[in-house]
């Protein structure tokens, strides 16, 4: 074979090698089984069957030229061999240099593929921008630029309508296993797209200066963010909306739905905080029970549809934003049940009272007519003794 053969081999397993980060034995042990594998394959076409186990191949990491040989075991115990007798069918070496081929070229498949896998798993938690390509038994298949991405159907929102050749920005959630190989994973509904979205659009919660303390979502619907700062002369709230509510706009058309974000400000003090989490709502009597860390919350009239929302959605979402339990009443309703508490504590009182005056009245009678009361008691003996000898008699 000719040194530019030669060359040309090694110069290609070299660049392959440097290029994809795979190391030149790995390639020569892959070409070895690929060639042994197409040895077995012509021998079977030939009407040989032969055991591949009894055979070994060689490829010169120089020229690429590859032989066959049989083995010879040296010790079976330690499975060591060493090669036998030549036993290259005349012109395989054209079936050999075209299997080489392509196996390089797999590898060279497989390590882009590995490289862009290993590139989007660095990206996890950041958005990525696709277009919607095709869909896949209820999943749908996104250009995300190097790669392409599933979104399944619990990552999508159900008041969006996916179309061909739709451009959408996506949360990378994850890269998932599959018989198939690997996959990578996009969202529309978790609420790592929303905090995302407001890292992208609202410097200073870029910089920190404005903190997410915790998002809850219905996708599609209505999300929950609570905000915080240590900055004096920072109002969270107004640097996430923006002049003229520019910035949260901006988040809002990403999402492209009739979604909405409520901008709630953090507090550790949890009465401020769960008023502050049911806006819009205004007026609410909190009472906390810590024991079962319930909210009763009492609002008037006017503020209880606001307070609990459509379908209860307000409510819940404050609930799953502080963590309590919320149970919001009309202030009316409110009153008869503390009216109802407060009449049976006053029953109580009364009956109290009575039994206490009885006992009072029955220990001055004893004191008066201390006679009076022994003969009472000597009945009160006979008549259980009475009862007794029935009892017996039975």
């Amino acid at each position: 074979m000719s040194v530019h053969a030669r060359s040309e081999f090694a110069l290609a397993l070299n660049q392959l090698c440097e290029e994809r980060n795979i190391s030149a034995e790995a390639v020569v042990e892959t070409i070895k089984n690929a060639v042994l594998a197409a040895f077995r394959k012509e021998a079977s076409a030939l009407g040989s069957p032969i055991d591949i186990h009894l055979y070994m191949s060689e490829v010169n990491p120089e020229t690429g030229e590859s032989r066959i040989f049989k083995k010879i075991i040296k010790d079976e115990e330690a499975q060591e061999f060493e090669k036998g007798e030549d036993v290259t069918p005349p012109g395989f070496g054209r079936i050999a240099a075209q299997t080489a081929k392509q196996v390089i070229l797999q590898k060279i498949r497989e390590a882009e593929k590995q490289a862009i896998l290993t590139d989007y798993t660095a990206k996890i938690g950041s958005l990525v921008n696709g277009l919607v390509i095709r869909f896949d038994h209820g999943n749908v298949v996104v250009d995300i630029g190097k790669s392409e991405a599933v979104m399944p159907p619990p990552e999508q929102v159900y008041a969006e309508h996916y179309r061909l050749n739709q451009r959408m920005v996506f949360y990378l959630a994850g890269i998932k296993e599959t018989p198939r190989g690997s996959i990578v994973i996009v969202s529309r509904t978790n609420t790592g797209l929303i905090e995302a979205l407001f890292r992208r659009e609202i410097p200073e919660v870029q910089n920190g200066t404005v903190k997410i303390k915790n998002i809850v979502r219905e996708p599609g619907i209505r999300t929950k963010v609570a905000v915080e700062t240590d900055k004096k002369g920072v109002d969270p709230i107004g640097a996430c909306v923006g002049q003229k509510g520019v910035r949260v706009q901006a988040i809002l058309k990403e999402l492209g739905t009739s979604e909405r974000i409520d901008l709630v400000l953090f507090s550790e003090n949890t009465v401020e905080y769960i008023r502050s989490a049911l806006a819009p709502a205004k007026s609410l009597n909190i009472m906390l029970d810590e024991k079962s860390k319930t909210a009763r919350v009492a609002a008037p009239e006017d503020q209880l549809s606001l307070a609990i929302g459509a379908k209860g959605q307000n409510a819940g979402l404050a609930g799953r934003l502080t963590g309590w339990k919320i149970d919001i009443e009309s202030e009316e309703e409110e009153k008869q049940k503390s009216k109802k508490i407060e009449d049976v504590a006053t029953q109580k009182k009364v009956v109290n009272k009575k039994i206490k005056g009885e006992a009072a009245r029955k220990k001055a009678e004893k004191v008066k007519n201390p006679e009076k009361a022994e003969e009472k008691k000597e009945k009160k003996t006979a008549k259980k003794v009475k009862k007794k000898a029935k009892k017996s008699e039975k």
